[in-house]
């Protein structure tokens, strides 16, 4: 690996005909590009959790979806829009082999890239994001209640992506926040609430993906997926994905007790190794 930490590591511009993309670079190796997750910018991923993936042999690559932090351009809440963000990480960085993952709303715009833009994309790594189509479990109200605050203090933090239930788990949402906080310069402009809030009137909603596209997709792709998820998600539930066992051929499921919508964030070096490891095995 090139030695640069997550925390450190400096943003640099990919320009486009009609926007400019602003990224992150850790790391050498197969590439990983990460989709963040609602209201998420570069600086909101946990450096453990990159560090980690770069510690594998992976170049880890971040980035602000068009419009919001240090991109420009237009922005979209649209799985099926957003999925041009990462179609032009790919194609602009040269990239080939690509492990596309994504978090939360990342993972819908993962999904969505793999049925639409599949050149280069090796692999999935999905963390606590939702199948497309009809859901045996909705999203609990809470979410709804939390993720439109104008800002989120430790209590919501560990609500919304942790488990509160569990000792260890608000112990590792203190820890998670620490580091995220641990970057002090060159910072990204957090989204605008104004422009997510409205975003969550519907309350929790079956489907909450409706892309059937993606979901044939899933059903016929050969290439490899991996989900990481939380016993206890309240946004996305992994029931959702249980059941759809045996429907879908490629889809590895792995879920951590007492966790919640962030497991990689409760268990950064853990995630990382899965994730190392299924790229390399499967």
């Amino acid at each position: 690996m090139d030695g640069t930490s997550a925390t450190l590591a400096p943003t640099d511009y990919l320009p486009l005909n009609d926007r400019t993309l602003a990224y992150r670079s850790i790391g050498s190796g197969t590439p990983i590009v990460l989709c963040n997750r609602f209201r998420g910018v570069m600086d909101l991923w946990d450096p453990a959790f990159l560090d980690a993936l770069a510690a594998n042999g992976l170049r880890v690559i971040t980035f602000d979806y068009s419009g919001l932090g240090l991109s420009t351009g237009t922005p979209t809440y649209n799985p099926i829009e957003m999925t041009a963000d990462p179609r032009d990480i790919v194609a602009g960085l040269e990239l080939e082999g690509v492990v596309l993952a994504g978090w939360s709303l990342g993972g819908m715009v993962a999904q969505a890239t793999l049925a639409l833009h599949p050149n280069g994309i090796s692999h999935l790594a999905l963390l606590g994001t939702t199948p497309p189509g009809d859901l045996v479990k909705l999203a609990e109200q809470l979410f709804y209640d939390l993720a439109g605050k104008d800002v989120y203090t430790i209590e919501d933090i560990t609500a919304l992506f942790f488990e509160p239930r569990s000792a260890a788990s608000r112990e590792a949402a203190a820890r998670s926040q620490a580091r995220i906080e641990a970057r002090k310069q060159d910072l990204c402009p957090p989204v605008p609430v104004g422009f997510a809030r409205p975003l969550l009137a519907h309350g929790p909603r079956s489907p909450a993906f409706p892309a059937p596209p993606v979901l044939q997709m899933l059903k016929q792709t050969h290439i490899p997926i991996i989900h990481i998820g939380g016993d206890h998600d309240i946004i996305f539930p992994i029931e959702n994905w249980y059941a759809l066992n045996e429907m879908l051929p490629t889809v590895t499921l792995l879920t951590f007790p007492q966790s919640g919508h962030g497991p990689h964030h409760q268990h950064p070096q853990a995630s990382a190794d899965i994730i190392a490891s299924f790229v390399c095995n499967v």
